[in-house]
């Protein structure tokens, strides 16, 4: 896709990094929410701050609002609806409420009107152009910052977002808050967990269950477990239904319902040859889902959805289809668990965010977490658990993200499928070690996030290098 935008060398720019919350404790709920689709750092978080903007300010006789979009925002925005996710926000919407069904009339009746309920109330002027796009211009602290500026009678009000993965926002002048929550089993490490159960003789899943009584009751956390998994396994239900165009102008035409056809005279698993045809299946049905804009489970991004829902398919369908209900219920409830950890781990050492560490931040982040959590359900002990985790992350090193037209389509979809494939084949490897190996899960998340700072910026989610400009759109 040939641009008119030079290739600027931003890998040099210097940049003060957002505290990544070291010694803050993570909870379950902030590695897995239910939004909508494109994009978690592109769509999601962007709609979170436009929203968080408006509750501000409302009440303070607005006129006008006005975002500026910088970096990888403002490069990509279009292709991954950031403009219609921060007026969607701006008027009152959060992704974990929107029906995304609803949001074409929303934006219909507000661009038809140019008039914007404010945080869905008092209605202002509102315009497109009051989107403001600076492609060439990054801000120091994140690739991913917006800035919204709200006229009225006494001045202007003004404050700057950075959305900093997996649909999670910073507040500039503000830290991530580490609040007042005390878990009763603290780790910043993979060699942190692995001395918890040693220390204790938990798995590394019943340490995040007891850490999780820090923010509810366990009966809670197995319901948003349980609703999670839920949602998981609907989004590939409704992606297999689906058929048609996804938007964008790419003519990217769904596969799924097609493939699902292919395999239907087939029990998944009565043909080994055909495992992955199924896994594949399952991934690429959720990640065409949220290409479309629809429902889908942040896992740790949008970007990268469909990894472990389609090892969490591959496990309930094939490893434990003789198994009742109950009992694939509480294996979801460690897969998840599991996962998480390894997850809190890259958000605490590293980031998750493809615009600072390009797609291994993304899909090799959740190659790792479902690696992790398919070791634990197969009966793996905690250093076979993050043995698979490595592996997971170790053969998805360097993975760029330079998406075709800056829509979360071509290499995204298909990425996805690669990413569950390899985490099935990492837990296995790990499963048949004794959990000793010479690359921690710690070195190797160390390597990606300098991995991730030496990659040129054009392979980090600007789409101003490798595929997004050597493939011409038709």
């Amino acid at each position: 896709m040939p641009t008119d935008l030079p290739l600027p060398q931003f890998q040099s720019q210097s940049r003060t990094p957002l505290d990544r919350g070291l010694d803050r404790p993570i909870s379950v709920a902030e590695l897995f929410t239910i939004g909508i689709g494109p994009s978690s750092s592109h769509t999601v978080g962007p709609m979170r701050a436009a929203f968080d903007f408006a509750q501000r300010v409302v009440g303070q006789a607005v006129t006008a609002v006005r975002c500026d979009l910088y970096g990888s925002l403002a490069l990509t925005g279009r292709g991954h609806a950031t403009d219609t996710a921060v007026i969607l926000g701006l008027a009152g919407w959060q992704p974990e409420r929107l029906d995304p069904d609803a949001a074409p009339a929303i934006l219909a009746d507000i661009e038809t009107r140019c008039r914007l309920p404010l945080a869905g109330g008092a209605e202002i002027a509102f315009a497109p152009g009051d989107i403001v796009f600076h492609p060439r211009e990054f801000l120091p602290e994140h690739p991913n910052g917006l800035t919204f500026t709200a006229e009225t009678a006494d001045g202007t009000l003004t404050e700057t977002y950075f959305s900093i993965g997996g649909g999670a926002i910073l507040r500039r002048g503000e830290r991530l808050a580490a609040g007042n929550v005390a878990v009763r089993h603290p780790f910043g490490s993979g060699a942190d967990l692995l001395a918890l159960g040693d220390a204790t003789g938990l798995g590394i899943a019943d340490l995040v269950r007891a850490n999780e009584e820090a923010w509810r009751a366990p009966a809670e956390t197995d319901a948003f477990l349980d609703a999670v998994r839920a949602a998981m396994h609907a989004c590939i239900d409704r992606g297999i239904a689906q058929q048609g165009m996804l938007p964008g102008g790419l003519k990217v035409r769904r596969r799924a319902q097609a493939i699902a056809q292919g395999l239907s005279g087939c029990v998944p698993g009565s043909n080994p040859a055909e495992v992955f045809e199924w896994v594949s299946l399952w991934a690429l049905a959720v990640n065409e889902e949220n290409a479309a804009g629809g429902r889908v489970v942040t896992a740790p991004t949008n970007g990268a959805a469909g990894v472990l829902p389609a090892v969490l398919r591959f496990y309930e369908t094939l490893v434990a289809r003789d198994c009742d209900q109950a009992t694939r219920g509480e294996g979801a409830r460690t897969f998840l668990l599991t996962a998480a950890a390894i997850g809190m781990l890259y958000k605490k050492r590293a980031s998750i965010s493809a615009a600072e560490m390009g797609c291994q931040g993304e899909v090799g982040v959740a190659c790792s977490m479902a690696a992790g959590g398919l070791a634990a359900v197969l009966g793996g002990s905690n250093r076979q658990i993050e043995n698979a985790a490595e592996i997971g992350m170790e053969h998805n090193l360097g993975l760029t993200c330079d998406p075709i037209g800056g829509l979360v389509q071509i290499p995204c979809i298909e990425r996805n499928t690669m990413g569950a494939v390899k985490a099935i084949n990492a837990a296995y490897l790990a499963l048949r070690g004794d959990g000793s190996h010479v690359v921690s899960l710690d070195a190797v998340i160390e390597t990606m996030r300098q991995t991730g700072e030496d990659m040129r910026s054009q392979y980090k989610e600007t789409s101003l290098g490798g595929l997004a400009v050597n493939v011409v759109e038709c």
